[in-house]
C-alpha cells in the first residue's frame, strides 16, 4: 500500500521518528506492560495502543492511568516503569529496511537527523545498542530540551535549524499521527509508516502513506534511488519459520484456486510484531516430500479483512493430496510488495498468480537459488528431493 501526492519539491535532508519509524519498540511495551499492570490487579490488552504511540512518556502514561484505573499518578506511573524500558533497550531490534534506509541516505551524503518526543537520553542509549547508528546522524533532538513536544513543529523545526537547511527542504519519516501533524506544521514534506495495523486511512496529512521502510522510494523525493532491487523483488537476510500446516480460513482452494499452506500464528506474535505485512518468498521444506518454491503473504488480506494477522505459504507445485499436520519449514529469502486491497476477487487472483511468476523466475537467480540447500530445510529429508 502506497499513497502518493504530487511530487511538489526535491528534498535535501531526512528527519526521521525513533520509536515505531525505526526501532520495533511496540513489542517491548507491550510485555513490560503486561508484567507491570499485574501488580495493580490488571490486565494489558492493547486497546489505547493508539494513545500512546508519538506520545511523550507523561502522556502516554497519563493515557494508561486514566484507561486502567490506576491507584498513582501518571508521574509516579513513568517513575516506576522507566527502569523496565531501559533494562530491555538491548533487546529493541531494528525495524524490516532501518537499516537499509538510513545507511542508504549517509552513504549518499544526505544529512540525517533524529526527532522524538523521547528524552535525548533515552534515544542515544537505544540507538547505541545498534552498531554505527550514532554516527549516522548529525543530529539527534529530544522530547525534553525545552520545546513542546509533537504534534507541536518545535522539534522538527530545531532539527532543521541545527541541520542548517530550510524546513521546506526536509523529508520527514513518521509512524504516528502526532509526528505526521508535526511534519506538516513545520511545513516539510512528509511519509508516513504506521505502526498500527489497519490505521493507513488515518494518515490523510502526510503526502505519502506506505507500508513499511522496505517500500519507500527515495527517487520520489529527489533523493538518490535504491539499487538493490533485482526483477522485481528486494534480497532480505534470510529468516526461517516452522511449523505444522494448519487449515486456514477454507477459501485458499475454494474461492482462489491458490491452495496456501498456513502456518498458525501461535508462539510467533514477536515476529509478526516485527515483520511488516507484505508479499514475500523463499523455499519451502516438507518431510519425505522435498523442497519447494513458495511465495507467501504476511497480514490481514485487505480483500478478505482478516480478523488477525496471518501468515499464508503457497508453495509452487501441484499436490495430489493435502498435507495438514504436516512439519513445514520456510526460509524466506526476498520481499515482493506491501499488502494491498483489490477491487475485485479476479484482481486478486491475477496479482496473486503474478506474484507466483515472480518468484519463479527470480528463484532461479543464483542469490536466490543457493539457499535451498538450507540445512534448516535439508534436515528435513532423508535425502536430496528438490522441485
Amino acid at each position: 500500500m502506497s499513497v502518493l501526492t504530487s511530487l511538489t519539491k526535491s528534498v535535501s535532508a531526512v528527519i526521521l521518528d525513533l520509536d515505531g519509524t525505526l526501532l520495533n519498540t511496540d513489542g517491548i511495551v507491550s510485555n513490560i506492560l503486561k508484567v507491570f499492570l499485574v501488580k495493580y490487579g490488571k490486565q494489558w490488552d492493547g486497546r489505547e495502543a493508539h494513545r500512546i504511540v508519538g506520545k511523550t512518556p507523561l502522556e502516554a502514561a497519563a493515557a494508561i492511568v486514566e484507561d486502567y484505573e490506576l491507584a498513582c499518578t501518571q508521574e509516579e506511573l513513568v517513575h516506576q516503569i522507566t527502569p523496565m524500558f531501559a533494562d530491555n533497550y538491548c533487546e529493541i531490534r531494528a525495524l524490516p529496511g532501518a537499516n537499509r534506509l538510513i545507511k542508504h541516505f549517509k552513504h549518499h551524503g544526505v544529512r540525517l537527523a533524529l526527532a522524538s518526543n523521547s528524552p535525548k537520553a533515552s534515544i542515544e542509549l537505544k540507538i547505541s545498542y545498534h552498531q554505527g547508528w550514532k554516527d549516522l546522524f548529525s543530529v539527534i533532538v529530544g522530547g525534553d530540551e525545552d520545546r513542546s513536544a509533537k504534534p507541536s513543529p518545535e522539534i522538527f523545526l530545531e532539527a532543521a535549524k541545527r541541520l542548517n537547511v530550510e524546513p521546506s527542504s526536509c523529508l520527514v519519516i513518521e509512524d504516528s499521527i502526532p509526528g505526521v501533524t508535526a511534519g506538516k506544521a513545520a511545513g516539510m514534506q512528509v511519509v508516513a509508516v504506521p505502526s498500527l495495523p489497519k490505521q493507513s486511512h488515518l494518515f490523510t496529512l502526510a503526502d505519502e502513506v506506505i507500508n513499511s521502510l522496505l517500500d519507500l522510494r527515495p527517487e520520489n523525493w529527489g533523493l538518490p534511488p535504491f539499487k538493490d532491487w533485482i526483477e522485481g523483488t528486494l534480497p532480505l537476510e534470510p529468516w526461517r519459520i516452522g511449523g505444522p500446516v494448519i487449515k486456514g480460513y477454507g477459501r485458499g482452494s475454494k474461492v482462489l484456486g491458490i491452495p496456501t499452506a498456513n502456518l498458525s500464528a501461535d508462539g510467533y506474535s514477536d515476529f509478526l510484531s516485527e515483520h511488516p505485512s507484505g508479499v514475500y518468498f523463499g523455499w519451502a521444506g516438507l518431510p519425505r516430500r522435498g523442497i519447494y518454491k513458495m511465495v507467501m503473504s504476511i497480514g490481514w488480506n485487505p480483500y478478505f479483512d482478516n480478523p488477525e494477522k496471518t501468515i499464508e505459504p503457497w508453495l509452487l507445485h501441484d499436490f495430489n493430496e493435502d498435507f495438514y499436520g504436516e512439519e513445514l519449514h520456510l526460509v524466506v529469502v526476498g520481499y515482493i510488495r506491501p499488502e494491498a486491497n483489490f477491487p475485485s476477487l479476479e484482481s486478486l487472483i491475477e496479482k496473486i498468480h503474478e506474484d507466483g511468476r515472480i518468484t519463479e523466475r527470480a528463484l532461479e537467480l543464483p542469490l536466490y537459488l543457493k539457499h535451498r540447500d538450507d540445512p534448516y530445510l535439508t534436515s528435513l529429508l532423508g535425502n536430496d528431493q528438490y522441485h
